[in-house]
């Protein structure tokens, strides 16, 4: 008979314990050729019943080919993950030395590891939360070593990167800033409005926006507005310069990355954060003033109150949180973007990173320091 003419087939034989499976005909015709998952199934029994090996032996007229060594492959990691041994012993040489060459490095067992304890997620979410502190802790170390440097004139900070940032970051932010600032002004005016109307005070609409705007909200949603539009472009750009070897250039050519890059971006951020914030002050009295003149309080009214219940102290305690915002904002996107890896997704990662870590800081930060001005009655 010829064997190119017979049909492949395979029967499960019994040599005691063990499993056998005889494979007969021809294996290179794909029209006729059995299925692994076929003898998968066939297996089954044996398998979980705990056998200790699976034999595989070919009659004299088996026609085989590289199709016939890949099904085998995959019968091998089945009868593995199942705790048994796929026995090649009495096949031809040349298809044993070609299944040791695939085995020889084989993937490991398909079984999911088993999942760590409470206890291990604990200790490694610590451990991943002290290596973030320290990493924190030692940036800031750098930065403050280098903006010493600038200021006794050691620097090698470039004056026209600090007047670039400076454009970058101020004038092309007052647009997004203004629209936000009004709306948060007729915002705190709106809520205030409910609850004195009832009192017939709606004179005092005007302390109230005042010092939202001065103490808190000024600040602060000038410092979120930053840190998406501002601290999000550091972090792309370092980490695009990662991406690209260029901060391993700037180290190669004898300058300091932090002193080069880093320092400033950050000045130039803290310079032009308190002009914003005063902007964002004065606009969201105005937006206040709007909603006001709507319950009879008239323009001149609304800023003779707001003077009154504004001052100086409270216009300070707000250009604080700017400078303190503005550091961390930068601080947050400059490590984002130096620790960067080098492809194009994780910039988009240190991306994320750095407003997610400037929010948390920003909100952080507020609290504390409100706590203190409380402490100290400012």
């Amino acid at each position: 008979m010829n064997p190119l003419s017979s049909k492949a087939t395979f029967e499960i034989k019994h040599h005691g314990t063990n499993p056998c499976l005889l494979l007969e005909g021809n294996w290179r015709d794909s029209r006729e050729r059995p299925t692994v998952e076929a003898m998968e199934s066939a297996l089954d029994g044996a398998l979980n019943r705990g056998v200790p090996r699976v034999s595989i032996v070919l009659q004299d007229d088996v026609v085989w080919d590289a199709r016939l060594m890949a099904m085998l492959i995959r019968l091998h990691r089945y009868c593995r993950d199942r705790n048994s041994e796929l026995d090649l012993n009495a096949t031809p040489d040349a298809m044993q030395r070609l299944f040791r060459l695939a085995t020889a490095v084989d993937n490991p067992p398909s079984r999911p590891p088993k999942p760590p304890g409470f206890l291990a997620r604990l200790g490694e979410g610590l451990s991943h939360i002290a290596d973030d502190v320290g990493r924190f802790l030692a940036f800031i170390g750098e930065l403050a070593v280098a903006i010493l440097r600038f200021v006794t004139g050691r620097s090698q900070t470039r004056i026209r990167d600090l007047f670039y940032f400076i454009d970058l970051g101020g004038p092309k932010a007052v647009g997004i800033v203004s629209l936000i600032s009004v709306l948060v002004g007729m915002i705190l005016a709106y809520l205030g409005s409910v609850q004195l109307r009832q009192f017939g005070a709606e004179v005092y609409v005007a302390n109230l926006v005042g010092l939202g705007m001065v103490r808190e909200m000024g600040p602060l949603m000038t410092a979120v507005i930053m840190a998406g539009r501002t601290g999000a472009a550091y972090a792309a750009q370092l980490g695009t310069m990662q991406s690209n070897d260029e901060v391993d250039a700037v180290t190669t050519l004898g300058l300091s990355p932090m002193e080069y890059l880093v320092v400033p971006r950050v000045l130039a951020l803290i310079l032009v954060m308190p002009p914003l914030v005063i902007l964002s002050n004065s606009i969201g009295l105005g937006g206040g003033a709007l909603v006001a003149a709507g319950m009879d309080v008239n323009f001149v009214q609304f800023i003779n109150q707001a003077q009154d219940a504004v001052s100086l102290g409270d216009v300070t305690t707000g250009l604080v949180k700017a400078v303190v915002f503005a550091t961390l904002i930068a601080i947050a996107g400059c490590q984002a973007g130096l620790q960067s890896g080098r492809t194009s997704a994780a910039v988009g990662d240190a991306t994320t990173r750095a407003v997610v870590h400037a929010v948390v800081y920003l909100v952080v930060a507020d609290a504390v320091l409100n706590i203190l001005y409380d402490k100290l009655e400012i």
